[in-house]
Formats: structure tokens, sequence, C-alpha cells
């Protein structure tokens, strides 16, 4: 009797380990990628199997060993690279219970697969993702294989640096009304060869800035979030080829198309769309994720940015390049500017990177106050409201200034005050 108790106990715990060990295996495609040897790269993952189990960090390491007791390969830690940079983390719900990834490797971790490559050891590296379990089951690590390479034509097309760059470089540009906007262009750094698509888009003055998820390239995206971005005035439409050289400019639209009719900031915006390349395209079907194959020509692990121009009175001027950081530069109106006080207008600055607040102040040519309200960060730029005709009705001139603050609301920087003209219609 005693041993048969112990029999169907042992057998109980076999069955426990059995069922632990059954577990399914998390899936991953593309399973193997070329990879830019001298520089970044970045590659659109789809993970499937995710049922129950969270995706943790991820490591870059030279050589694999078995997990036991958990599932899968996981990094020696002897031979470990780098880590996945916090501000890389781009994992995204997708599928069935499935998870994208965009792995964005960062260029000090292929300097050292190269040089342990150069000392003889293997010309290929891994990726590895580990997920635990929600439910106590063991946990799974997960590898894709880097291969080196050049980072041409059989890397996947993913773009690594984007400069969006205008004629005299001035990080601010205003121009006067109905005035034209020097041309610019974008500067980009790539890996792979194929099509980039896209098209250059304008936010108006008043329209609501876009999030850095409507900054990012479409396919970045899951297949769920694509085509649900914000979209803004189109400006034109590019579709250009680019070669396996790494450096390419794309012009930016006509400048005769850019609306400078209004007064107020326009931020100017390049939307890339996805497009087939088969170097990195991740099929679905094959991690149990969906159907079809998810196109990655494109894909960027970063926002893209976005260039500024403001429109005022007065001739145009850039903003200095040696402005003080501690202080905030007031954009329009300018100095001794008119404003038509029956109709709202804007108060814009350039912004200042320690600021949650800015305040906008607005006192008579004497200093009496006469109206403030609060901006936050990082929009900077303020629309009157249509009320504040009534408060100068007695006023011919008007002070403004901006003054910013943290979080806490003390004062990190301030403008100096500017004075405008609201002439007596």
């Amino acid at each position: 009797m005693h041993l048969s108790n112990v029999a169907a106990r042992v057998a109980a715990v076999l069955l426990l380990v059995a069922s632990r060990n059954a577990v399914a295996q998390i899936r991953v495609n593309p399973t193997g990628v070329n990879v830019n040897t001298q520089g970044a790269s970045t590659v659109f993952l789809t993970y499937g199997g995710l049922a129950g189990y969270d995706a943790v960090e991820a490591l870059w390491c030279g050589e694999l060993i078995n997990a036991r007791p958990a599932v899968g390969l996981r990094c020696n830690p002897a031979t470990i690279f780098g880590s996945l940079p916090l501000r890389f983390t781009q994992t995204t719900s997708s599928g069935i219970n499935a998870l994208t990834d965009i792995m964005t490797i960062p260029a000090s971790v292929t300097r050292r697969a190269y040089q342990a490559a150069a000392d003889g050891q293997g010309s290929a590296f891994f990726y590895v993702r580990r997920f635990v379990s929600r439910t106590g089951g063991p946990e799974q690590y997960v590898a894709v294989t880097c291969r080196l390479s050049g980072g041409g034509a059989r890397a996947p097309l993913a773009l690594t640096d984007v400069q969006l760059e205008v004629d005299g470089d001035a990080p601010v540009l205003t121009v006067a009304q109905g005035e034209a906007v020097p041309e610019f262009s974008a500067r980009l750094a790539y890996t792979g060869s194929g099509r980039l698509i896209g098209r250059w888009e304008v936010v108006l003055p008043g329209e609501e800035l876009p999030t850095p998820e409507d900054l990012l390239t479409e396919a970045t995206l899951p297949r769920e979030k694509r085509g649900t971005q914000r979209r803004y005035t189109q400006l034109s439409r590019f579709n250009v080829f680019l070669p396996p050289t790494g450096r390419a400019d794309i012009p930016g639209p006509d400048p005769s198309r850019l609306p400078s009719d209004v007064d107020g900031v326009y931020h100017i915006l390049l939307r890339v769309e996805s497009s087939a390349d088969k170097e990195g395209d991740s099929n679905l079907a094959a991690v149990g994720a969906g159907t079809g194959v998810v196109s990655s020509g494109g894909v960027a692990g970063f926002p893209l940015p976005s260039l500024r121009y403001v429109v005022g009175s007065g001739e145009g001027v850039a903003m200095p390049l040696n402005a003080s950081r501690s202080d905030v530069a007031l954009i329009t109106p300018r100095e001794g500017a008119s404003v038509d006080r029956r109709v709202p207008f804007t108060f814009s600055w350039a912004v200042s990177v320690q600021a949650a607040l800015y305040r906008v102040e607005l006192t008579s040519e004497s200093g009496a106050p006469l109206f403030s309200a609060l901006v936050a960060a990082p929009i900077a730029s303020y629309r009157t409201p249509p009320f504040l005709a009534e408060r100068l009705a007695e006023v011919t001139k008007l002070r403004w200034r901006v003054v910013a603050t943290d979080a806490n609301g003390r004062e990190v920087a301030r403008s100096a005050w500017r004075v405008v003209a609201v002439p007596v219609p």
C-alpha cells in the first residue's frame, strides 16, 4: 500500500513536469537576417505563440547555450555584446497571440561582433529575447541569427538616420506672409536596397500636432495599426529606388506649394509608407500569428523628425544658432509688428528643452497685466481667444513674453519683453 502511494506521487510529479515541458514553443519570423557590419541595423520581427507570455529583456551575444530548465537557447553570459536600449524598444501586440518587435542593433553591438569575428570566432551573432509566463510556466528564449554583411542589397531596407535640412541650415526659419519658403530635403542613412515610397505633409497652425506614433514609418507598425496614423495636408509624393549605397537625399516638395498666407507655426512631415522587401518580410503563418506576409520595407526604430517654419510679419530671418538655452527665444509677432485686435492672432517661440509648461504673459505698454495663459510643452505657440479684443479696447501697444517652468512650477527660463502694436481699426 505504501509503495503504491509513492508510485502514484512520482507519476503525478512526472506528469506535472511533462506538462510544463510540453508548453508550446514561441516562434519568430524571420529567423535570420543580414545586418550592417559598420553601422546600425533595424529589422521587423514577428513572434507567435505567446498565449500567457510577456516579452522582457533582449540581448545580443556571440554564442548560445541550452536554457534548461527554461525552453530554448539563451545567451552565453561570457559572450554578451549588449542589450536592447529602452529608447529603441518598439514591441506591440499583434495578430493571434503574437507580438511585433523592431530590432534596432546599435553600431556598438555590431562593432563588438565584428571584432569577435576578426579574432577567429563565428561571423554570425544572435538576438535573444526572453519571455516569462503569467501562469507559472517555464521561461522561453527565442533567438534570431544576425549575419554580418556590408548592409547592402541583401539586408532589410531600413532607415537608420534621417535629417531634414533646409538651405542655410537654420533650426527655425521665419518668413513673411506670402514669401516663399527655402528649399529643403531629407538626408537618409539606410541599409538594404529597394523602393522608398512616401509623401510630404504640412501641419497647419492650430491643427493638433502629431504624436510620436504618428511620426513612425508605416513599416514600423504592426499590420493592424497601418493606415490609422493621423493624416495632414499633402504637399507631394515620392517613389524612389534606393541603391545599396547606404546614403540618399530625398528632395522636398516645390517651395511654391508650401503655405505662408497665415501667421503661425507650420510643421513639415516626412511620411514613409511600407514597401515590399523580401529580405525583411515577416511571414505570419510561419509563427501561427495569422495569414499572409507583412511588408517591412522602410522600417525605422525611431520617430521621423519634422521641419518647422514660422510665418509672421516682416522680413524672413532665422533663429540664431548661438541663442542661449537658458532663455526662451520669441519668434512671432516680431518687435514693433502690428496685429489685428479684431481676430485671434498667434504667439510663437522656440522650444526650451527644460520646460514642462509655458506661461504667456500680456501687459499694456506701461506694464499693467492684461492676460496670461498656460501652454503645455512641447507645444510652442498660443492662439489668442476672441474675448481678448475687449481687454485691448484702450490699448494701442502691448508687451508680451513667455516664461518656461518645470513640472513643479519652478521657473527655468524666460524671454525678454517684446512690444507689438494693436492699432485701432
